[in-house]
């Protein structure tokens, strides 16, 4: 568990640690008309291959693709903070993100693997909160690495941390037994990787480029014509990446969706929180950072009470409603927020909905994980991670869009003789101080906004967790076709520590599970 956790932290650090240091990169490295490349080009190709490595993690055991996937994360980091220019930091930026996708997919797989059904949610809740903890630690880290020693170490720093968790991971992890030998699904990890890069395309530069613009109308129009041909491609293949039964099930394709709605409102949490603060209340990077700890601590907190209490399948469901409305009451509450709100009311913002953000994640997980057979537990963590990407890509470009024409809206009448931008509300400081205040107001106002325009993707995920039917753990009965969703397949097995079970070898190996029921 400590090799797959430092595995987690290093891939969801390395979504974010880059945002602080994307100036001096560009100053470094001229590419100031480039570079959000940098950070777009890890998101893109983490997307896109996540599918395909829960896939073959199932065909061919997760151990050694998790240990191939760090290895190619390792290289690319040493590449990366050794860029000479920036197309050569963007091509290792893209292999960094084939490698952390792997991490990420097979991590979550792993514990399916390892942790009887009854404790995984108690698990999943770990990596939740690191995933969480590393999204604001993240641009922290990022800004002290620049300023104290240099932009390349924040891909370096993944170098002694990353080998680490390789040596335990070799030494530790389960060699699982593989799947019948098949052919692999290229067609389908092809096409599917294409939508992906697609919607991450559309999310990350649909402003830039104009949503209205023929580039991000015919992105949209390639990716759904990909997506509608996506399903005959899957029905077709002998070994699907993404199997047809797994989309006709109700618990799959409610809890992806649910995922893809609160990660989108997480991200633009944790993104743009921190941008509110360093601009409306003239605080530091640094200190973003610690007035974002309540929301790390309800984050934390809730992961591990979610983590205890989902040990019985039948609260799974009323946790993820209470995580759901949480978040829901933490965006409403954020949409209240102004230029002259007390620390110590944001505090308490920030604490409800980190409370909320910590629910969701590892309940989702866990009840898909709990609804499919054990061989199609990477391609089903995949099909949750990929939805999750998606969203977080989603969720910070809509809102940017949201923020940025809130703001402008309120300020295109102030006077840009003095170098002022509507456009850029991180040139307010230019501002003479009578119109200061208005501008301030300005950007608060289209903050708060935001929020409340994000809140009812939240309202969605609640009702979709209201006609949710978490599949039981083991030793209950089973979800058959005449009892509901036809297309969910509860993987019917337990942990017999009494058979199999070698000297030394740990409680909750995958060999020891074993078949209990007619089923």
């Amino acid at each position: 568990m400590s090799a797959l956790i430092l595995a987690v932290l290093l891939a969801a650090l390395d979504q974010t640690i880059v945002s602080t240091a994307l100036p001096r990169i560009a100053e470094d490295l001229d590419g100031f008309d480039d570079i959000a490349w940098v950070s777009a080009a890890y998101l893109l190709a983490s997307t896109a291959v996540t599918p395909l490595w829960g896939k073959l993690g199932d065909m061919f055991g997760r151990k050694r693709l998790y240990l191939a996937s760090t290895s190619v994360f390792l290289i690319a980091s040493v590449a990366c903070g050794l860029a000479r220019n920036l197309p050569e930091l963007i091509g290792a930026r893209v292999l960094q993100g084939v490698g952390g996708g792997g991490m990420i997919v097979l991590t979550f797989a792993l514990v399916g693997d390892i942790v009887a059904p009854s404790e995984r949610g108690r698990y999943q809740g770990m990596f939740g909160s690191v995933y969480g903890v590393a999204s604001i630690v993240g641009p922290l880290l990022g800004g002290v690495f620049t300023d104290q020693l240099s932009w390349r170490w924040a891909f370096l720093v993944n170098l002694p941390v990353g080998i680490v968790a390789l040596t335990i991971a070799a030494r530790a992890l389960p060699a699982a037994t593989r799947s019948a030998r098949a052919r692999i699904d290229y067609l389908g990890a092809t096409v599917l990787a294409a939508i992906a890069t697609g919607l991450v395309l559309i999310t990350s530069f649909g402003e830039r480029w104009g949503w209205g613009s023929p580039a991000v109308v015919g992105l949209i129009a390639a990716t759904v014509a990909l997506a509608l041909l996506l399903v005959p491609v899957e029905r077709r293949a002998a070994a699907p990446v993404l199997p047809p039964a797994m989309l006709a099930s109700r618990t799959v394709v409610f809890s992806s969706l649910i995922g893809f709605f609160a990660n989108a409102a997480m991200f633009a949490v944790l993104v743009y929180l921190p941008t509110y603060l360093q601009i409306v209340h003239g605080v530091s990077a640094t200190l973003s950072g610690i007035h974002m700890l309540p929301l790390v601590a309800g984050l934390v907190i809730s992961q591990s009470l979610a983590g205890r209490w989902a040990a019985h399948a039948d609260r799974l469901r009323a946790i993820l409603l209470a995580g759901l409305l949480a978040n829901l009451a933490g965006l409403l509450l954020l949409g209240t927020i102004g230029a002259a709100t007390d620390t110590l009311i944001l505090s308490v913002y920030f604490l409800i909905t980190g409370l909320g953000i910590g629910m969701v994640p590892m309940v989702v997980l866990t009840t898909v994980q709990n609804s499919v057979p054990a061989t199609d537990l990477g391609a089903a963590s995949a099909v949750v991670t990929f939805a999750r990407s998606i969203g977080a890509a989603f969720g910070v470009a809509v809102f940017g869009t949201l923020l940025n024409t809130g703001f402008a809206d309120r300020t295109h009448r102030l006077p840009t003789a003095g170098g002022f931008d509507a456009a850029r509300p991180d040139t307010i400081g230019r501002l003479p101080a009578a119109l200061r205040d208005t501008a301030l107001d300005a950007f608060a106002h289209a903050t708060a906004t935001g929020y409340l325009w994000i809140a009812p993707t939240l309202a969605v995920g609640v009702v979709l967790a209201l006609f949710l039917k978490p599949a039981r753990k083991t030793g209950e009965p089973t979800a058959s076709a005449d009892r509901g969703d036809p297309g969910d397949l509860l993987a019917t097995q337990s942990l017999d520590p009494a058979r199999g079970t070698r000297p030394g070898q740990p409680a909750l190996m995958r060999g020891q599970l074993r078949p209990t029921g007619p089923e």
